[in-house]
């Protein structure tokens, strides 16, 4: 899996395609991604301490690694990865080449 979590993301397909968001978790075994503000769902939670809010919440659900593309420089691209000078594994954003 070539995303990682702080990763910039646009959805494109779904019921929430076109939006952005922050890639909050990586879930590698499962393929899967939580990016925040895309794809919440209502929860009601209880109260669990005298200090905690009960009541309902929007929780951000996992979606598919398929499901999103990274954003570089405003465009979705897809990544690949190359050697810098000293041998080190970089990505690359595929179609300039450029490192991310």
């Amino acid at each position: 899996m070539k995303l990682r979590k702080g990763d910039p993301v646009r959805v494109i397909t779904g019921k929430d395609k076109g939006k952005e968001g922050v890639v909050e978790r990586v879930m590698p075994k499962d393929n899967k991604v939580i990016v925040t503000g895309v794809s919440t769902a209502s929860k009601h939670q209880r109260a669990r301490r005298a200090n905690e809010q009960a009541g309902i919440i929007d929780k951000d659900m996992p979606i598919d690694v398929s499901n999103v593309m990274y954003v570089h420089k405003g465009k979705t691209v897809r990544l690949g990865y190359s050697e810098d000078k000293k041998g080190n594994k970089v990505r690359v954003a595929r179609p300039s080449g450029e490192e991310v």
